[in-house]
């Protein structure tokens, strides 16, 4: 079974990053946006008329609007770490209601929580819907713990996170031996980590994308513009070096084709539904028995 990773994310930098980018977040996140979309589809598959929802991770809420269209009946919750991220996209809501009358009606609650602290009763959510927040976390196994304590049974979770191919080049560019990118973590170590929460029926799948830019600068400038940058504890606290950044990108721009620079990134997309409890809180099976028909 895999292990969850240590906690190595500082997230007070996670914190810091977001909202440095929040007022920026929008105009770059077209990653984000379709990973969204691709999961969205994905719920053409399923059987599922949720009462509540939650979007764990939820950033500006790109998310909100497409799962309240979808799910009309349902309540529709938004939560993330980042204050400035809610707050920016109150913003950008407050002003498509002037343009899309059908949002003015429309206004899911949104409220600051950590992913292993969730400010929510048991069982509260028939769908918990999260794009591309876990590889933010400190560490995934207690976040997940609470997803699968927040879902109501039958209840379904729909995640998409990054995996370990992810920006392969940018920190192959880096000969240093510090860290330039988040940690990533391997498709099937989140399969492990699903039962082991108590999860059941896991799906586990991955695609490759492939982004390009213009230059080393462009990349970087995306990165930091949708609050991507490194968040790790053994990150470089000071300036790198101009002899240490001008290797990195003489590395990097040695993978340019057709005058475009590559960035690959491996998208994880997982879901999995909470069963029938089989042990107490305490650790104790629990052992259903049906009443036997008496026959006539």
């Amino acid at each position: 079974m895999g292990v969850a990773p240590a906690p190595f994310v500082d997230q007070r930098q996670v914190r810091r990053n977001f909202a440095r980018a929040a007022a920026t977040y929008d105009e770059v996140a077209v990653l984000q946006r379709e990973v969204g979309s691709r999961m969205l589809e994905r719920l053409d598959y399923v059987r599922i008329e949720p009462q509540r929802i939650l979007d764990l991770g939820c950033g500006t809420g790109a998310s909100l609007t497409a799962l309240h269209e979808r799910y009309p009946a349902a309540t529709v919750i938004g939560a993330d770490l980042s204050e400035a991220m809610l707050r920016a996209g109150k913003t950008q809501r407050s002003r498509l209601r002037w343009l899309l009358p059908f949002l003015r009606g429309n206004r899911p609650p949104l409220l600051a929580a950590e992913a292993a602290a969730l400010p929510f009763t048991a069982r509260a959510f028939g769908l918990l819907w999260t794009n591309l927040m876990l590889h933010w976390v400190a560490d995934p196994l207690p976040a997940l713990r609470e997803m699968h304590r927040v879902l109501a049974v039958d209840g379904l979770l729909m995640f998409s996170t990054f995996g370990p191919d992810t920006l392969q080049e940018l920190r192959a560019s880096f000969s240093d031996g510090q860290p330039h990118t988040q940690r990533f973590i391997d498709m099937h170590d989140y399969g492990d980590m699903l039962v082991e929460c108590g999860f059941s029926d896991p799906v586990m799948d991955a695609e490759m994308l492939t982004i390009t830019y213009a230059s080393f600068d462009d990349l970087l400038a995306d990165l930091r513009r949708s609050g991507s940058g490194c968040a790790m504890h053994g990150r470089r606290r000071g300036l790198t070096g101009r002899t240490a950044w001008a290797a990195a990108r003489a590395a990097y721009e040695g993978l340019a084709r057709d005058g475009r620079l590559p960035a690959t990134v491996e998208v994880v997309y997982g879901h999995a539904w909470k069963g029938e409890p089989r042990k107490t809180a305490d650790g104790r099976a629990i052992v259903r028995f049906e009443p036997r028909q008496r026959s006539r």
